[in-house]
């Protein structure tokens, strides 16, 4: 974890990197814009099926509809230096929690030095530790405002219990 001297860094994660990693990353970037503790803020995919893409236009939109509309990316996929690089890399869901502890001792056992600490965004859900973020990719608009949601609740408490308190010590 970081101190006060230093800046955190984040990295949101879902599959495709296209709806909620993105949503994720747009929300925190506008939360924390003139934050000085906040250093890097990315997102990737456990998956390389859309590498490069945009976000999905519902996540754009949605963003977009909560006055946030200078946020671009492109796809990616997860990188093993991303455990190097971020203090926090954040799963969306299980499914991709599990992913990342593979992807991460995988590239411990290559004699990586890695510092993230890999956990569930939903860990700051609340009173609901653990809550995950539902893929809306297949279902309707509602499910990205849903997301949205999560994300700023997320986000919001992730600022409160662990940014800031190390701003204080």
């Amino acid at each position: 974890m970081a101190d006060s001297s230093t800046k955190v860094s984040v990295l949101f994660v879902c599959l495709g990197n296209i709806c909620r990693s993105t949503m994720a990353e747009g929300v925190f970037r506008s939360l924390t814009k003139s934050n000085p503790r906040i250093g890097e803020v990315d997102s990737a995919g456990t998956g390389a099926y859309h590498t490069l893409d945009p976000p999905d236009y519902r996540t754009l939109e949605t963003l977009e509809k909560h006055g946030i509309t200078d946020y671009e990316h492109g796809a990616r996929q997860v990188r093993s230096d991303d455990f190097e690089q971020f203090d926090y890399v954040f799963a969306m869901d299980r499914y991709n929690l599990s992913d990342l502890q593979r992807l991460q001792r995988r590239a411990e056992s290559k004699g990586k030095t890695t510092k993230a600490k890999v956990m569930m965004f939903g860990d700051f859900g609340g009173s609901k530790k653990g809550e995950e973020v539902v893929d809306p990719y297949y279902g309707a608009d509602r499910g990205f405002e849903d997301v949205y949601q999560q994300v700023t609740r997320f986000s919001t408490n992730f600022l409160e219990e662990v940014v800031d308190k190390t701003s204080q010590k």
